[in-house]
């Protein structure tokens, strides 16, 4: 299985075998799940970047700094393959250790109390410390709220739950993120120092955590994005583990043990069984036999439509340049605009995106929101006209390697390069996306990500349709005050505005096989979606 699709071709049925297997392994039968473990950095907030960013920053500086020596390696630490293989979800004197002794480098591990300044282990991690510390004084901490809401569905359960992090700054990331009460217990580096508990992947500070919940391995789940962390709940017993996988790194996480590996929490669910399986498409309500759910959902307040615009309001088709809206679709767009505020979010340009709709009263943000237009403004994602040289470069760049692949079409958005592999042989999918990956490793500021037979060249900045969602909401309620977004889409880029909107709104995916989804409900075709469309319309309608 390749590293593409290791995440998301798992099952629900492959959820259930993993289980029973573990507890045919360990000779028990399975247990209701009484309790979840739930890690801190990259699970519950979004602070493992700003650890990675930390990391880097000492290494870099310090390999820079030392003398040449045989046999170290002193190349740049990589804030994606050296953080997971090193440092991540370990005390940060057992990442300083592992990454040192990676690279052929021998230090005194020192004292605790070293100052940053001193060449020793304790040292180092003591100035990645205060990198750290400088980070939470100069920036906001962001809650997942796909995480936030699993939290809270669990507790309705009378599920108990409990945090833990190998961060001694785990209680003021907590607070800052405003998550702190969310929680039974928890179990941080500090305790790990007070009560001379190893680190991961030993699943001493699991278990500590379970036995402050009065609960055994077996009936509890952990939640990990971390290799280590993962290894420990699999080694501890627990079940499910499971991997979160925030950057391709699926395949690692279900080496180390991890029973259900998914790309972010919102694609959990508790089942009937008082265990943890992955929501999937096949397996979403119907949302036009839920309207009246919906309706009650919405209430009072006015919903702001957001739609994506391939395979949600026009069928998937394979040559991108004949993906026309049809002028039933448009009508029922044009009579929702009069009731409510109506986006489309689409990976397209927006000058096409918006030549294609051809509404003056719908807003609309091309190139997976990059590029924002509505009647009243326009703006383009912060920074992001910096990038245009490396994505000039990386199209000639693409074009040359991809040009004996056949099937292969590139198309050069403003501020992307879809790679379409639609039309092109199976067997080739993995060259292709070789060829990509090469490209965007030299071309440090970019990116790739993964749509519906197209890989993504974007660049590296914090931003996606989440954002742009998020974005045009902040620009829309202090017009009327608060609204309930409605997000409808159907590609893999369409899950980060499913999981941005989680708790906030309603969100909708088109069916295309059964990949673990993050929305609420589910709709077959483009077809299906034009009827719930004109239901909504019509209930407006009635409504004025």
């Amino acid at each position: 299985m390749t590293k593409r699709d290791s995440t998301a071709d798992s099952s629900d049925s492959a959820d259930s075998r993993a289980r029973q297997a573990r507890a045919r392994s360990s000779g028990q039968p399975a247990k209701p799940l009484a309790g979840v473990l739930f890690d801190m950095d990259g699970v519950i907030t979004d602070t493992a970047d700003a650890h990675a960013a930390a990391w880097k920053r000492l290494f870099d500086e310090y390999l820079a700094a030392r003398p040449e020596r045989g046999g170290e390696d002193h190349e740049p630490f990589d804030r994606e393959s050296d953080y997971r293989a090193y440092v991540d979800g370990k005390p940060r004197y057992d990442g300083v250790a592992s990454f040192l002794e990676a690279r052929g480098i021998e230090l005194p591990h020192g004292d605790p109390s070293d100052p940053p300044e001193l060449e020793t282990i304790c040292g180092l991690g003591n100035r990645k410390d205060g990198y750290f510390t400088q980070w939470l004084r100069d920036n906001e901490v962001r809650r997942y709220p796909t995480t936030v809401a699993l939290i809270e569905d669990l507790r309705a359960a009378d599920i108990r739950t409990a945090v833990f992090s190998s961060s001694r700054n785990c209680e003021a990331v907590l607070r800052e993120a405003g998550v702190h009460d969310l929680f039974d217990t928890r179990v941080d580096g500090n305790d790990l120092a007070r009560l001379e508990l190893p680190g991961k992947p030993d699943p001493a500070i699991l278990h500590e955590a379970a036995a402050r919940l009065g609960l055994s391995p077996d009936a509890t789940a952990v939640v990990e994005d971390s290799v280590a962390g993962v290894e420990a709940g699999a080694r501890g017993g627990y079940r499910p583990v499971v991997g979160i996988d925030r950057g391709n790194y699926g395949h690692a996480l279900h080496e180390a043990g991890a029973d259900i590996v998914v790309r972010d929490p919102g694609e959990l669910r508790l089942d009937p069984d008082r265990t943890l399986v992955t929501r999937r498409l096949h397996t979403l309500p119907s949302a036009r036999g839920h309207l009246a759910d919906i309706q009650a959902r919405i209430g009072d307040r006015t919903p702001a439509l957001f739609l994506d615009y391939d395979g949600t309001l026009t069928p998937i088709v394979t040559d991108p340049a004949a993906a026309d809206l049809g002028q039933r679709m448009r009508s029922v767009l044009d009579r929702l605009a009069q009731h409510m505020p109506v986006a489309i979010i689409s990976g397209r340009g927006l000058d096409d995106l918006q030549r294609r709709v051809g509404l003056d009263a719908v807003i609309y943000a091309g190139s997976h929101g990059f590029e924002l237009r509505g009647p009243r403004f326009e703006e383009t994602a912060k920074h992001a006209e910096a990038f245009l040289p490396g994505l000039d470069s990386a199209e000639a760049a693409l074009r040359q390697r991809l040009a004996n692949i056949e099937g292969v079409l590139i198309e050069r958005k403003p501020f992307a390069i879809a790679v379409h592999y639609r039309r092109a042989a199976a067997s080739a999918v993995d060259s292709v996306e070789a060829e990509v990956d090469a490209v965007v490793c030299g071309q440090r500021g970019l990116r790739k990500r993964h749509g519906k037979k197209v890989f993504q060249v974007q660049p590296r900045l914090d931003w996606d349709k989440g954002h742009a969602v998020t974005r045009l909401l902040e620009r829309l309620e202090p017009e009327r005050g608060e609204y309930i977004p409605i997000y409808i889409g159907d590609d893999l880029t369409d899950e980060d505005a499913f999981r941005a909107l989680a708790g906030r709104g309603l969100t909708i995916a088109v069916r295309d096989g059964e990949r673990a989804t993050a929305a609420d409900y589910g709709l077959e075709d483009t077809s299906d979606v034009e009827s719930f469309l004109a239901e909504l319309s019509a209930h407006a309608d009635a409504e004025q």
